[in-house]
């Protein structure tokens, strides 16, 4: 029987592309992606160009668009519908400054798993007149899309569910949630970046009006550099106020004389492309491509299904779930003193974590291995008393 395991481009056989394996067990992707000797390469490139050739402003424009085709094929979209951003707070804010709050319809739902970033931009939108209602978790940790439809009425603009939580790991449900905000002729964000790279994540069935992410962490680029898709037909209805060279119909035109944004996506776009981060991001999306973001899914699944295996061993309180349809490539720990366990960690074992609230955070991605696995876990057994 074939495995995820038997893929070239996972596991043993892709974890000489990161040199920081050479040192230290590396179980942090949901803050970034691990460094590899191909994205390194692709900024010397960049550099290199730069310095023979000055201005290299048609390739550093094809090179634009060239992120733009790789991030569509990572959602299974077509490339008029992504806008290419520096981040997800780039994307957002231009896309809730296409709708008006002033009206009858001025509620944003969100939940409170989202980013600060959509937490953030969703409330300055009250100076504009808009209501922000929180969508809290019940007592497991997880926010049934029933908590959504209990927020969500014919006052509602927008509904935010990350499709991951980066505090938990729980994944919304968002279909459901946004057949319940449609239903009421809301839009629905479902911001991606926890997912992107190690979850197969497919626009076409996913249900939302709009999905953002970016590729500093599990499609393994740089900062920098994100994205977001927007459902083709909502375009035409979607005007952002704000805006940039690159949103233009015609950039080369040069014309200061009115607005005129882009019939597609690209009229999310801003002003001068993110050109350092473009060259690593295309890099680091490859390697994901070439693995298959559905063959990342099951081996992360496997590893994952070890980890939680182990902690249980352990009597500690795994704050994800253990359906493997429930969560993604993050597995989080309750800790009694989090900030100590993550510091002894990588100090003493050279194991690299994070955390958030009171929770250690582990994430697995396509270069991890067993062996990272039954590291963390024999680390942790000798700071039980640190676990809750």
């Amino acid at each position: 029987m074939t495995t995820a395991a038997d893929s070239a481009r996972i596991g043993a056989a892709i974890r000489g592309e990161f040199p920081v394996f050479e040192h230290a067990t590396y179980l942090n992707s949901c803050s970034q992606g691990a460094l590899s000797r191909r994205v390194r390469a692709a900024v010397e490139t960049w550099l290199d160009g730069w310095d023979a050739n000055g201005a290299e402003w048609e390739f550093w424009v094809e090179r634009n668009e060239e992120a733009r085709a790789s991030l569509a094929r990572v959602v299974h979209a077509a490339a008029d519908e992504v806008a290419v951003t520096t981040s997800v707070s780039q994307g957002v804010s231009a896309l809730v400054s296409a709708l008006r709050f002033d009206g009858a319809r001025n509620r944003i739902v969100i939940s409170e798993y989202e980013f600060p970033t959509v937490g953030q931009i969703a409330h300055a939108q009250e100076l504009r007149g808009a209501e922000v209602v929180h969508v809290l978790p019940e007592a497991d940790g997880s926010i049934p899309a029933e908590r959504f439809v209990e927020a969500i009425d014919e006052r509602t603009a927008l509904v935010c569910c990350t499709a991951l939580s980066f505090r938990t790991g729980h994944r919304h449900d968002v279909a459901a949630i946004a057949e319940a905000a449609h239903a009421s002729g809301a839009l629905v964000l479902a911001d991606s970046y926890q997912a992107l790279g190690a979850v197969e994540l497919d626009v076409r069935t996913l249900g939302a009006d709009v999905v953002t992410g970016g590729t500093v962490k599990y499609l393994l680029g740089s900062a920098g550099l994100g994205f977001m898709w927007v459902r083709g037909s909502l375009l035409e209805s979607l005007l952002p106020t704000q805006t940039g060279w690159f949103a233009d119909e015609d950039i080369f035109a040069m014309s200061i004389a009115d607005y005129s944004p882009h019939p597609s996506a690209r009229r999310f776009d801003a002003g001068t492309p993110p050109v350092p981060s473009l060259f690593p991001g295309v890099a680091g999306m490859a390697i994901v491509e070439e693995a298959g973001v559905p063959t990342i899914e099951a081996y992360v699944a496997e590893l994952n299904g070890r980890l939680i295996d182990g902690l249980d061993e352990l009597g500690a309180t795994t704050v994800t779930p253990r359906d493997p349809g429930r969560r993604g490539p993050l597995v989080c720990v309750r800790s009694t003193d989090v900030v100590r366990l993550c510091a002894e960690l990588q100090a003493e074992e050279a194991i690299v974590t994070s955390h958030r609230d009171d929770n250690l955070r582990i994430s697995t991605h396509l270069y991890n291995t067993d062996a990272d696995v039954d590291r963390v876990v024999a680390a942790l057994a000798a700071r039980r008393h640190l676990l809750a």
